[in-house]
């Protein structure tokens, strides 16, 4: 059974940069990095189990990206401490977004998912 409330107790913070070196626009290729950082504000531990992303770029095209775990990791995170790691997407425009959430349980068994809200990656001056 999902239990939306433990939901609420996650917190995901993303920052987001333009990797210049690696991305070619005349090959219309934009790589990103993001790092995020998932706080647990819940009073048992939780463990991040899978993801699920919804990558969208300038021209709505969207990718869907599953899997277990973020960065090879399924981490656990214990009560009042976070979890912090970096990864990327590479986009066809300079302007697009992402979105998603992570499954998570508790050391207790209970399933839920983290919302992770909509996130811009935009080159710099991209958007005016």
């Amino acid at each position: 059974m999902e239990n939306l409330e433990l939901g609420n107790h996650v917190s995901i913070d993303v920052e987001t940069d333009y990797l210049d070196k690696q991305s070619d626009p005349d090959s219309k290729r934009f790589v990103f990095s993001y790092k995020i950082t998932i706080t647990n504000y819940n009073s048992v531990a939780v463990q991040l189990l899978n993801r699920h992303w919804l990558i969208t770029d300038g021209n709505q095209h969207i990718q869907e990206v599953k899997g277990e775990g973020v960065v090879g990791e399924q981490p656990v995170i214990d009560p009042g401490k976070s979890y912090t790691y970096t990864s990327g997407a590479v986009l066809a425009t300079s302007v697009g977004s992402m979105q998603g959430h992570y499954e998570m349980s508790t050391t207790e068994g209970e399933s839920f998912k983290a919302p992770i809200k909509a996130f811009t990656l935009a080159r710099p001056n991209a958007l005016h």
